[in-house]
């Protein structure tokens, strides 16, 4: 991969490949925004109250802007990186987004699909629609990672924490910015919550212990599956003590998602955390927060190496990857583009947008002067809010 972008670009130019969705982030949501219903369209699209944090996410990213260097030798890149002694081909990874067929029957499966056959790692949600078990079936020895919402019954959470390490999945993130959902408007204003109507729950009415608390199986009343996931979903009584039974129940590193505060990841160390994701949930819990670029620094001095730190949250094109690598990020999550990949293409889309990021990051490293994407630092950008050029240099 040493010259991906160039590859796949020369490949378009000379119409060895059709694309089947578009190339613009903006143009793919509008895409996807006239195919889907207001429902599903606003569930993934929206955030939450007036969607200033979806805001402060964009204009965070705007505001540190890239200072090229130029005679590098940029002819050969790469974009590897390293995460708890796994080497991955490029830092990107599929961030975990529940209820997937909502925009494509395939749902889960086609974006696990998706990564495989391109090589990044998968995280599938607690709240997919699809078994965890069957998407590991779809992707055989590819990576995946597993997302935990902690249930407010431990033994479901402990029992999910079981089935994913049996199933091959190699690390555990656990999100911690949604013990409950958010105000979030366009939901409310369209009453549409999936998960009521039995989507998004298939890691739950494939679990022995949820079953076990049924009267009958979900086959039989899906209505009061579905009341039974209402009730156990999320945990507003977690503390940082809590995190002790984490440990106890599986081996595998375990990441917390929605770190935004440096305190907050100096208390993951503490607890023995073995990595922080900082994102504030792509702007969908809490409005008015502050964008998770605006974040990334400080937790990355806090951290000081000990653990890694990836991040998510606005991340639209390859030199949004760029930053957030340059800004101390091991290795950083897309969700939105490739859901609007999945409703335009199924797995194909989901492909596409993966291939498109790659490239676009790897020519963005190269024209920037940069060889290595697990070598970037903050020497590389200019924040325009706080210095100027000429005070650097």
């Amino acid at each position: 991969m040493t010259q991906y972008g160039n590859h796949v670009q020369n490949e378009i130019y000379q119409g060895k490949v059709r694309p089947s969705i578009p190339f613009r982030f903006e143009e793919l949501e509008q895409k996807a925004r006239e195919k889907l219903e207001d429902g599903p369209y606003y569930y993934v699209a929206g955030g939450a109250g007036g969607e200033e944090t979806m805001r402060a996410n964009r204009n965070a990213l705007d505001r540190w802007q890239i200072v090229p260097r130029m005679l590098n030798n940029v002819e050969h890149r790469d974009l590897k990186v390293t995460l708890f002694g796994e080497t991955y081909s490029s830092p990107l990874m599929l961030a975990p987004i529940g209820v997937q067929s909502i925009v494509h029957p395939d749902g889960e499966l086609a974006s696990a699909r998706a990564a495989s056959s391109m090589n990044v790692p998968f995280i599938a949600s607690s709240a997919s629609t699809y078994s965890m078990e069957e998407v590991a079936t779809v992707m055989g020895n590819s990576p995946r990672w597993f997302q935990l919402y902690w249930s407010s019954d431990r033994d479901i959470a402990a029992s999910m924490l079981r089935r994913a390490e049996v199933s091959g999945y190699t690390a555990i993130v656990v999100t911690l910015d949604a013990p409950m959902m958010a105000w979030r408007e366009n939901d409310l204003e369209n009453a549409y919550l999936p998960f009521l109507s039995g989507e998004g729950v298939g890691n739950y009415v494939s679990d022995p212990v949820f079953r076990s608390k049924l009267k009958d199986p979900p086959e039989v009343d899906m209505k009061a599956a579905a009341s039974l996931w209402s009730k156990v979903f999320g945990n507003a009584r977690l503390t940082w003590d809590d995190l002790n039974f984490l440990k106890e129940h599986t081996t595998l590193p375990i990441l917390l998602k929605g770190i935004l505060h440096p305190d907050d990841a100096k208390l993951a160390i503490d607890h023995g955390m073995d990595g922080v994701i900082v994102s504030n949930h792509g702007g969908r819990q809490v409005d008015g927060s502050l964008g998770a670029l605006d974040s990334l620094p400080m937790v990355c001095n806090a951290v000081d190496g000990r653990i890694p730190v990836l991040f998510d949250s606005g991340i639209r094109r390859g030199a949004d990857v760029v930053k957030a690598l340059a800004l101390g990020a091991s290795s950083v999550l897309i969700g939105r583009p490739y859901m609007y990949g999945l409703t335009l293409g199924g797995e194909q889309g989901v492909k596409e947008v993966i291939r498109n990021l790659l490239a676009d990051t790897d020519l963005t490293l190269a024209l920037s002067g940069q060889r290595s994407a697990s070598h970037l630092d903050r020497s590389l950008l200019l924040n325009i809010e706080e210095s100027s050029l000429s005070t650097q240099v």
